[in-house]
């Protein structure tokens, strides 16, 4: 779990986190033990006030994570299905 008493210092080092190692925003919160409403809001609202380029980097692969997003869930549901169908 992630206690940092500052929310300025919480968004940077989150926001730090998912640009080096380009992961998603449940990477994130799983990596921290946050929520994702939680990392969501650090990395988009109050890093846009506290590091503008820090945001605009976020900004840029949260995009990239948008546009991959069905891609992302249509294999997870061809990895269900074939674990399903394995097993019976």
């Amino acid at each position: 779990m992630m206690y940092i008493s500052a929310g300025k210092e919480r968004c940077v080092i989150l926001a730090s986190y998912l640009v080096e190692n380009n992961t998603t925003v449940r990477g994130v919160a799983a990596h921290f033990g946050i929520s994702k409403s939680t990392v969501h809001k650090d990395i988009t609202q109050t890093l846009k006030r506290v590091n503008k380029p820090l945001y605009y980097q976020v900004k840029h692969i949260l995009g990239i994570n948008k546009q991959e997003r069905h891609i992302r869930g249509g294999e997870a549901t061809r990895r269900k299905y074939k674990q399903l169908n394995s097993i019976n």
